[in-house]
């Protein structure tokens, strides 16, 4: 497929996000493109999933994110509502990060909170329960096993969780991991969904 050809069915992709995250998603890709950020193609949230990450969090003053990579998500969750804060762990910053956050401006970066620390650690002392936690971050079976379950006791009830790459075929960890926690919930074009008793 021809790179014109690309930019157009992204542009058509981005008809199902508000405004703003699509504005920041359009500039963020266009950055990527120009500076060969090959990372953040791959590996940001797709419009459709973003879409749907964003009406599950509505009405959620905070949300907690495992996997950083270039802020793309944790961006457009902050954008998404002003009142929102956005806290998101990564133990590795990649330098292509900064850029996308000065996309979003000042206001927008004010409101996430970049952590350098692994998502198996959990909250910290006194933190306040979740209500959606987004989990992004290593694909390994392992790894997201743990990351959940360092997180699952920090959940408000009712909360939402929500893997990504559920069923990529490049990432079979992430399914293998919800089957050994035995939760059952429902898939959400490459979103599995699990809430909270």
């Amino acid at each position: 497929m021809t790179a014109g050809r690309q930019h157009v069915r992204v542009v058509f992709s981005l008809r199902v996000l508000p405004r703003p995250v699509a504005r920041f998603f359009w500039r963020a890709y266009r950055h990527a493109h120009r500076t060969g950020d090959c990372f953040s193609l791959a590996s940001a949230a797709r419009p459709a999933e973003l879409a749907k990450l964003l009406i599950l969090a509505r009405d959620c003053k905070l949300v907690v994110e495992l996997g950083t990579g270039t802020a793309w998500s944790a961006i457009a969750l902050a954008l998404d509502d002003r009142s929102r804060q956005v806290v998101t762990y990564d133990p590795c910053a990649r330098h292509e990060r900064d850029a996308y956050l000065d996309l979003a401006g000042p206001s927008v970066r004010a409101r996430i909170d970049l952590r350098l620390e692994p998502d198996s650690h959990g909250p910290r002392n006194g933190e306040p329960r979740v209500p959606m936690l987004f989990i992004d971050s290593s694909h390994e079976r392992e790894a997201v096993t743990a990351a959940f379950r360092a997180w699952r006791d920090a959940l408000e009830p009712g909360a939402v969780v929500a893997f990504h790459d559920y069923g990529h075929p490049d990432y079979p960890g992430v399914r293998e991991a919800i089957t050994d926690l035995e939760l059952s919930g429902q898939e959400s074009g490459g979103l599995f969904l699990w809430w909270a008793p």
